[in-house]
């Protein structure tokens, strides 16, 4: 008896301290925005899905993807412009897992080759356009990248849903040119403004002359009313009254 009192404290031992934890250790709990990559002796044999899982210890292991939107970074890249000009560019890739077993074996970091794809991809697209073009048709250059980047991906299971271009940095003389063009252009179009305005005044007054030459006694009362006016300032002046038919007598004289 005291023989099989041992035993039993011996297995009740061991399994408490060495199977038990074993077979614990095959309880996997996968997140909602997870998916599990099962693997039986090193070879893929299956995706779990969220929840409670449970696993063969020692002979499975598995693999957990985010397959949640994933924004990453793509670091700011030298370009030279199809003109010639040297740009800082950078930008951001918003992709997706879409097929976690190819992510997980067809690419040791999918996370990192997509980035890499992105940053080759925006110095490609960047360098075969202009200046102008960077600058004015950035949502097009985006769309570009992605449709670049989204092809290479698509053999790893990796859905490439957004590409943006965040900062374009210029050269510091090729800013002061900028600057100095928009000072320029708007310097021009100050002097067109200003052009209308005083051709729109001189057509007005020419407008006002003719209608007063053609309406007998409105010079009269115009002349009166300017008369007028200049009396009731405080400063003191000479004036010397014509009559207007003097006036008129001299003009026919002069024809």
């Amino acid at each position: 008896m005291e023989i099989l009192a041992g035993l039993f404290s011996v297995g009740f031992f061991v399994f408490i301290f060495i199977i038990l934890p074993i077979l614990f250790s095959g309880i996997r709990i996968i997140n909602q925005y997870e998916r599990g990559i099962v693997f039986t002796l090193g070879k893929f044999s299956g995706i779990r899905s969220p929840g409670l899982n449970i696993i063969i210890p020692i002979l499975q292991s598995i693999r957990k993807v985010d397959v949640r939107s994933t924004p990453v970074d793509v670091p700011k890249q030298e370009v030279i412009t199809k003109d010639n000009v040297t740009v800082g560019v950078d930008a951001v890739v918003y992709f997706r897992v879409i097929d976690p077993a190819k992510a997980v074996l067809e690419t040791t970091n999918y996370s990192y080759a997509t980035a890499q794809f992105a940053q080759a991809a925006l110095r490609d697209v960047v360098g075969n356009v202009e200046l102008d073009e960077v600058l004015a048709k950035r949502e097009q250059i985006s769309a570009q990248i992605k449709q670049i980047v989204d092809a290479e991906t698509d053999k790893w299971g990796i859905d490439v849903e957004n590409v943006k271009i965040q900062n374009i940095e210029l050269p510091q003389d090729m800013k002061r040119a900028m600057a100095k063009q928009a000072e320029a252009e708007r310097e021009r179009r100050a002097n067109i403004i200003n052009a209308d305005g005083e051709k729109l005044a001189a057509q007005t007054l020419a407008d006002a002359a003719k209608l007063l030459s053609d309406s007998p006694g409105a010079i009269n009362l115009r002349t009166l009313n300017t008369l007028e006016r200049i009396s009731t300032e405080p400063s003191q002046k000479t004036m010397f009254l014509f009559p207007v038919e003097m006036i008129d007598v001299m003009r026919n004289l002069n024809k």
